[in-house]
């Protein structure tokens, strides 16, 4: 008589039983999502022929789709993505053709499903009570079928990153509930059909980076709720209709750029008092920048970069006190720089390849090269030194040069010329030494970055799809990206705000990292919060991307194996990072998460500290700042978080040590905590401590270690600390400094 069976956020792992739902006719109610199942989805879930709502997103589950839904005619909700199924096309059309038989269905789900196929034209037969698509980031290719028009109840399809091609069918303007319609990171080709202008609902339209052409249709002017307009990376022509600049209701975004765009920058801008995100980049406006840009006073970032625009900046501006990323760079504008510019609040200002002239301030944006570039315009002068920007010369200067002869000018500019070669020469071969001597462990040194959108993200990690995942925890999923301006390769944090405690995780690490830097933690480069394509909340952190993995995945691998030397070198790695946490970067920094899938590696299997989303900022004296109360909620790991944590102790730097120390004897016998051998009381302390009693280390080592010429004293030692650090009593346990002086004794763990 079962009916409801929810596991949803969990972390449970294996396969589902092939005779689900053959017991429990009854259930309406399955949800399984967020947690490690893998496996095929067994086709006898048909047999739940009551079942209302499926959900099976956020796991692992592989091969084709087969499951009838036909049979499921009370189905109102499918969520099968994101997962790893291995689909063809045939299996897609049948998918699509059985689910056009569930005559409830209200919301499908199969974003980043690795689905593969055509769109069929019985997507029209589906449920007229059907109200959201999401198909985000798979393989679908062909146009979208006409047949789309029919589905009235539609508030909200999401095709972002596939392959779809064609003309958008002009009977997409029949879907006057439409609400979001996200089409970007595709191939669709020809124009905008005019009748999108009948989505009197529309919020959100995103049709960038495809291959649309002709003109902007004056008829989204008629859609008098649009708050999100993104139409880059196409090949649109002509003028922007001023219509669309008559739409007060844009307040989230209006991108244009990478088109091919003419005509002025129309007075009609100024209507748009409450947008908050406009890119006009990389397109071929000309003329002055319109002074009724002032009225837009919601602005936070203004992009005008790569156009023919000239004149110079107007004092308008000065109004725009939200601003906070502004680029004017690769256009024609020239005169001075103004004040106003000084005493705005800006992260970023790119002025670079210009014509501007005159002096550069040392205040407020200009006081920085991180937020600011000048680049590219000869006539700036003065600033602050790190611009390398010349002198300014005075009008008296310029007097008493003008009475010089040439012969003297010509001698003080050649002996001027000698002497700053001389110079130029001298420092280019001491910075060369320096560098050299220098040069860090990295083989790929990244640049901090000021700034980064979702845009940016999204095409980095080809929009997040399952093949760039490289880790996913209770709060956030890690993928790969590459930057296409900078080329670097980065680890993209995503923070999921939807699950309790995400927002709040997101904050402890922007918080514990905003101040800290040593070799031995995680490079933060930038972060992002933004939006995503759905108008939700987005949050990510960019970190430098480790090459090498975490150490979990060395420790218990059957392709790769750690030497001891290697473990050697990383548990001083570790312990050299939480000596500066705790003792050294400020503020006392409780990790309170340390375990071996947080430490990674990098090129050089140099180890590097991560994951601070559960980190506690203590003050100086070792007490929680006002701001960072304690609380009662468990931090941490089941079985690398110390005892006293899950009886509501405060956390403390011996918290870490406890984590530590468990990690340490981890490293060296290749056990972890929940091995089977571990019950009846005995724990991996335990383990190590009886072999110290018995004089019987070698043998609880990891084997794989045995090939080795070992140093028993050494291994002994290094059990020793690891024992310590555990002790049941914070009291009893090593401090860090201690660790770290015994650590750089056990000079020769191995011998050659």
């Amino acid at each position: 008589m079962l009916q409801i069976l929810i596991f949803s956020q969990n972390q449970l792992h294996g396969n589902l039983p092939t005779n689900l739902c053959f017991n429990q006719p009854h259930l309406t109610i399955l949800a399984i999502n967020l947690n490690h199942l893998s496996g095929f989805l067994p086709q006898s879930i048909s047999n739940c022929s009551e079942l209302e709502i499926f959900e099976a997103s956020d796991n692992y589950f592989k091969g084709g789709i087969k499951i009838d839904f036909g049979e499921l005619q009370n189905l109102q909700h499918l969520g099968l993505g994101p997962n790893n199924f291995e689909s063809n096309p045939v299996d897609f059309k049948n998918l699509f053709d059985s689910l056009s038989n569930c005559s409830n269905l209200e919301t499908l789900e199969l974003a980043k499903s690795q689905l593969i196929g055509v769109l069929p034209n019985s997507l029209g037969n589906f449920s007229s009570k059907l109200n959201y698509i999401g198909l985000l980031a798979n393989y679908v290719s062909g146009s979208l079928p006409s047949s789309l028009g029919n589905l009235f109840g539609l508030a909200e399809i999401n095709l972002v990153q596939n392959n779809f091609t064609g003309m958008i069918p002009e009977n997409i303007g029949k879907l006057q509930n439409m609400e979001k319609l996200y089409l970007a990171y595709n191939a669709f080709s020809g124009v905008i059909p005019p009748s999108i202008g009948n989505l009197s609902f529309l919020y959100d339209l995103a049709l960038g980076a495809n291959k649309l052409e002709g003109t902007i249709p004056s008829t989204l002017s008629s859609c008098k709720k649009l708050i999100y307009l993104e139409l880059y990376e196409n090949n649109f022509r002509g003028s922007v209709p001023t219509e669309i600049f008559q739409l007060s209701s844009l307040s989230v975004s209006l991108d244009l750029s990478e088109n091919n765009l003419s005509g002025t920058i129309p007075q009609e801008i100024g209507n748009l008092k409450m947008l908050g995100y406009l890119d006009l980049s990389e397109n071929h406006l000309s003329g002055e920048i319109p002074s009724s840009l002032s009225s837009c006073i919601s602005l936070q970032t203004l992009n005008i970069s790569r156009n023919f625009l000239h004149g110079s900046m107007p004092e308008a501006l000065s109004s725009l006190r939200g601003l906070e990323y502004v680029n004017f760079s690769r256009n024609n504008f020239s005169g001075t720089l103004p004040t106003y510019l000084q005493e705005m609040d800006l992260k970023f200002l790119d002025l670079s390849y210009n014509n501007f002239e005159g002096e550069v301030s040392v205040k407020g944006v200009f006081s920085n090269t991180t937020t600011i570039l000048i680049n590219g315009n000869s006539r700036l002068c003065a600033g602050i030194p790190e611009l390398h920007l010349p002198k300014c010369k005075s009008n008296d200067s310029k007097r008493s040069t003008s009475k010089l002869s040439i012969r003297v000018v010509v001698a003080i500019t050649l002996s001027s010329t000698f002497v700053g070669l001389a110079l130029v020469s001298f420092f280019l071969f001491y910075f060369c030494i320096k560098r050299k001597i220098n040069k860090p462990s990295d083989t790929q040194s990244t640049k901090s970055l000021e700034k980064i959108s979702y845009g940016i993200l999204f095409k980095a990690t080809e929009g997040f799809s399952l093949n760039n995942l490289i880790g996913m925890g209770s709060f956030a999923s890690v993928y790969k990206g590459i930057l296409d301006e900078s080329g670097f390769t980065v680890a993209i944090k995503v923070l999921n705000l939807y699950h309790r405690g995400g927002f709040r995780s997101f904050m402890a690490e922007c918080d514990a990292l905003r101040n800290i830097r040593h070799r031995n933690l995680v490079k933060v480069i930038t972060s992002c919060s933004s939006i995503d394509f759905q108008g939700n909340d987005f949050k990510a952190l960019v970190f430098d991307f480790m090459p090498n993995g975490s150490l979990e995945s060395w420790l218990h691998s059957t392709n790769q194996m750690l030497y001891l030397s290697q473990r050697i070198k990383i548990i001083k790695d570790v312990a050299c990072a939480l000596d500066y946490l705790h003792c050294h970067c400020g503020n006392v920094v409780v990790h309170c998460d340390l375990k071996p899938s947080n430490v990674l590696l990098d090129t050089d299997m140099v180890a590097h500290v991560g994951d601070f989303g559960l980190a506690k900022i203590l003050s100086f004296e070792g007490v929680p700042n006002a701001n960072n109360k304690s609380s009662s909620v468990f931090r941490g790991t089941v079985g690398y978080a110390p005892p006293e944590y899950g009886l509501g102790s405060e956390v403390s730097t011996s918290g870490d040590i406890y984590s530590y120390g468990i990690l340490l004897l981890e490293m060296m016998t290749g056990k972890k905590h929940v091995d089977p051998i571990f019950e009846e009381g005995l724990t991996l302390h335990s383990y190590a401590r009886n072999a110290l009693a018995d004089s019987s280390v070698l043998q609880i080592l990891d084997p794989l270690l045995l090939n080795e010429d070992v140093d028993e004293k050494g291994l002994i030692t290094l059990v020793k600390i690891g024992v310590q650090c555990t002790l049941e009593s914070p009291k009893d346990r090593m401090d860090i400094g201690t660790i770290v002086h015994e650590l750089f004794l056990v000079t020769s763990a191995t011998r050659s």
